[in-house]
Protein backbone atom coordinates (compact mmCIF):
# COMPACT_ATOMS: atom_id res chain seq x y z
CA UNK A 1 0.00 0.00 0.00
CA UNK A 2 2.90 2.38 0.67
CA UNK A 3 3.96 2.07 -2.99
CA UNK A 4 0.44 3.06 -4.08
CA UNK A 5 0.57 6.17 -1.89
CA UNK A 6 3.97 7.11 -3.23
CA UNK A 7 2.60 6.55 -6.73
CA UNK A 8 -0.38 8.84 -6.13
CA UNK A 9 1.84 11.56 -4.70
CA UNK A 10 4.32 11.35 -7.55
CA UNK A 11 1.60 11.26 -10.21
CA UNK A 12 -0.14 14.34 -8.75
CA UNK A 13 3.20 16.16 -8.62
CA UNK A 14 3.90 15.17 -12.23
CA UNK A 15 0.50 16.53 -13.31
CA UNK A 16 1.11 19.78 -11.44
CA UNK A 17 4.61 20.07 -12.93
CA UNK A 18 3.23 19.75 -16.47
CA UNK A 19 0.57 22.35 -15.74
CA UNK A 20 3.00 24.79 -14.11
CA UNK A 21 5.78 24.08 -16.65
CA UNK A 22 8.16 23.11 -13.85
CA UNK A 23 10.39 20.16 -13.11
CA UNK A 24 8.68 17.81 -10.62
CA UNK A 25 11.70 18.16 -8.33
CA UNK A 26 10.89 21.89 -8.04
CA UNK A 27 7.53 21.12 -6.42
CA UNK A 28 7.25 20.55 -2.67
CA UNK A 29 4.17 19.25 -0.91
CA UNK A 30 3.93 22.46 1.11
CA UNK A 31 3.68 24.65 -1.99
CA UNK A 32 0.49 26.57 -2.67
CA UNK A 33 -0.91 25.89 -6.13
CA UNK A 34 -1.29 29.60 -6.88
CA UNK A 35 2.37 30.12 -5.95
CA UNK A 36 3.27 27.53 -8.60
CA UNK A 37 1.50 29.72 -11.15
CA UNK A 38 -1.60 27.54 -11.40
CA UNK A 39 -4.51 29.94 -11.88
CA UNK A 40 -8.22 29.06 -12.00
CA UNK A 41 -8.06 27.83 -15.61
CA UNK A 42 -4.93 25.85 -14.80
CA UNK A 43 -6.72 24.34 -11.82
CA UNK A 44 -9.58 23.20 -14.04
CA UNK A 45 -7.10 21.59 -16.42
CA UNK A 46 -5.29 20.00 -13.47
CA UNK A 47 -8.55 18.58 -12.10
CA UNK A 48 -9.44 17.15 -15.54
CA UNK A 49 -6.02 15.48 -15.75
CA UNK A 50 -6.38 14.06 -12.23
CA UNK A 51 -9.88 12.76 -12.96
CA UNK A 52 -8.71 11.08 -16.15
CA UNK A 53 -5.52 9.66 -14.64
CA UNK A 54 -7.10 8.23 -11.49
CA UNK A 55 -10.58 7.50 -12.94
CA UNK A 56 -12.25 9.58 -10.24
CA UNK A 57 -14.68 12.48 -10.15
CA UNK A 58 -13.74 15.62 -8.26
CA UNK A 59 -16.84 17.55 -7.12
CA UNK A 60 -17.32 20.66 -9.29
CA UNK A 61 -17.21 23.07 -6.36
CA UNK A 62 -14.86 21.00 -4.20
CA UNK A 63 -12.62 23.92 -3.35
CA UNK A 64 -15.44 26.20 -2.21
CA UNK A 65 -16.67 26.38 1.36
CA UNK A 66 -19.47 23.81 1.80
CA UNK A 67 -18.73 22.55 -1.66
CA UNK A 68 -17.44 19.07 -1.11
CA UNK A 69 -15.08 19.43 1.78
CA UNK A 70 -11.88 19.22 -0.21
CA UNK A 71 -9.03 21.66 0.24
CA UNK A 72 -7.36 22.13 -3.13
CA UNK A 73 -5.03 25.00 -2.25
CA UNK A 74 -1.73 23.21 -1.66
CA UNK A 75 0.12 20.30 -3.21
CA UNK A 76 -0.32 18.28 0.00
CA UNK A 77 -4.05 18.98 0.24
CA UNK A 78 -4.54 18.03 -3.41
CA UNK A 79 -2.68 14.75 -2.83
CA UNK A 80 -4.82 14.13 0.27
CA UNK A 81 -7.97 14.78 -1.78
CA UNK A 82 -6.88 12.28 -4.44
CA UNK A 83 -6.20 9.71 -1.72
CA UNK A 84 -9.71 10.31 -0.31
CA UNK A 85 -11.40 10.11 -3.72
CA UNK A 86 -9.57 6.93 -4.69
CA UNK A 87 -10.32 5.31 -1.34
CA UNK A 88 -6.65 5.07 -0.41
CA UNK A 89 -5.81 6.04 3.13
CA UNK A 90 -2.83 8.20 3.96
CA UNK A 91 -0.46 6.61 6.47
Amino acid sequence: MKDMMDSIEQTVIDILARQAVLDPSDIATGDRLDALGIDSLGMVETIFAIEETFDISVPFNANEQNGGGLDLTTVASLIEAVHALTGETVA
